[in-house]
C-alpha cells in the first residue's frame, strides 16, 4: 500500500466524485479505501474536519506508517478526491499511543456525531454555528468522536465527548458544569454529611436526561461503517 502512497505523493489525482454536500467522514474514508485500497482503512489513527456547517469542506485523515518519519502519513480529503498528501515530521497527538481505530466498531458517521451533539447543546441551552470533529481512539482503545461548537463570534462554546460504537455521551465541557459520566454517576460529594448539594443534582439530572435522548437519538442515526463500506 505504501508504495502506492509514495508515487502517489508525486502526483495527486480525482478519485471519486461526491454529492455537491459536503461530504461525511464516512464518505471521506471511502475516497481513502478506493484510491489505496481496503487494507488502508486497517491503519487509520484519526479522522479531524474543522468548520462544519454542519460538516467540514475537507477531512484530514492520519494513516499509521511506520516507515514514516513521524510514523503516520496525513492525507486530505476534498470535493470527492484526495486533495493533499504529505508525511508530517512528528506523530499524530491525540489517539493513545498512535492507536489505529477499529472501523469494525464504527456505529455514528459524523452526521450522526452532529445530531447527538446538537441535540446535546440543545439541552444545556448552548447556542452554537459551528462544529469542528475529531475521530480518535479513546484510553480504552474504542473509537470516540470529539465535537467542538463555537459561536457565531467563533468563540468555542462547547465540546461533547461521543462514543462512536454506542453513541453514549462520556462527557459536555462547558455544558452541564463539564460534567462526565464518571462524575454523576457519583451519589455522594465528600462534603458535610456526604449529601448531593442542590446545584449539583441539578447538574446531574440534567445531563443523565441529556445521556437519555442522546441514546435515542443514535438509535434514529446509527450507521455501520461496515455496512456503508461494503454497499454498492
Amino acid at each position: 500500500m505504501w508504495k502506492s502512497f509514495a508515487a502517489f505523493l508525486l502526483f495527486v489525482t480525482p478519485a471519486l466524485a461526491l454529492a455537491e454536500e459536503q461530504a461525511t467522514a464516512y464518505e471521506a474514508l471511502r475516497v481513502v479505501g478506493t484510491q489505496f485500497g481496503r487494507g488502508a482503512l486497517n491503519h487509520i489513527v484519526s479522522i479531524t474536519g474543522v468548520e462544519g456547517n454542519p460538516q467540514p469542506e475537507k477531512w484530514k485523515i492520519m494513516l499509521e506508517d511506520p516507515s514514516a518519519p513521524g510514523h503516520v502519513r496525513e492525507v486530505e480529503v476534498a470535493d470527492g478526491r484526495i486533495a493533499s498528501a504529505r508525511t508530517p515530521s512528528r506523530s499524530i497527538a491525540g489517539s493513545t499511543e498512535g492507536a489505529t481505530i477499529n472501523t469494525a466498531r464504527l456505529n455514528l458517521d459524523s452526521s450522526g456525531a452532529y445530531a447527538v451533539a446538537s441535540h446535546t447543546a440543545e439541552k444545556s441551552h448552548t447556542r452554537f454555528v459551528i462544529a469542528s470533529y475529531t475521530l480518535r481512539t479513546d484510553e480504552h482503545g474504542e473509537p470516540m468522536w470529539i465535537v467542538t461548537l463555537t459561536n457565531k463570534s467563533s468563540h468555542p462554546v462547547g465540546t461533547i465527548y461521543i462514543g462512536a460504537s454506542r453513541g453514549t455521551v462520556r462527557r459536555a465541557e462547558g455544558m452541564f458544569a463539564g460534567a462526565s459520566m464518571e462524575e454523576v454517576e457519583t451519589d455522594r460529594d465528600q462534603g458535610e454529611g456526604g449529601i448531593i448539594s442542590t446545584a449539583k443534582a441539578r447538574i446531574r439530572g440534567a445531563f443523565h436526561r441529556a445521556q437519555d435522548e442522546a441514546r435515542d437519538m443514535f438509535e434514529r442515526v446509527r450507521h455501520s461503517f461496515t455496512d456503508f463500506i461494503n454497499r454498492d
